[in-house]
């Protein structure tokens, strides 16, 4: 299981200390690979890019007019966290539902 996110990140830190399994992919230092920004963009499409970050207003409307992909491969920090694959299928977030799909009570 991979949980991409950031180490800084309050909501990763709780993802990963009740999924003790999941190994945490700083998406800062390592990135993210393009197939799984891929199939997420392909699954959660807009929920992906975080508008609400501070990353997200300290850009120009010239960036982020910029594809999603594109976008998100410049700035990693502006996904929205965490991004969970396990067994192939990806998970967004960390609400009740996601912890409920990971059997996390």
């Amino acid at each position: 299981m991979q949980l991409y996110g950031l180490k800084a990140c309050d909501t990763c830190r709780k993802a990963l200390k009740q999924l003790p399994e999941a190994q945490l992919v700083d998406v800062r230092v390592d990135g993210v690979p393009t197939e799984v920004l891929e199939r997420a963009l392909s699954d959660f499409g807009d929920k992906l890019v975080n508008t609400r970050s501070t990353t997200w207003r300290g850009l120009s409307e010239e960036e982020r007019a910029t594809p999603a992909l594109e976008l998100l491969h410049t700035h990693p920090a502006l996904m929205k966290r965490p991004l969970i694959e396990k067994d192939g299928q990806l998970f967004l977030g960390w609400d009740k539902s996601v912890q409920a799909a990971l059997g996390v009570s």
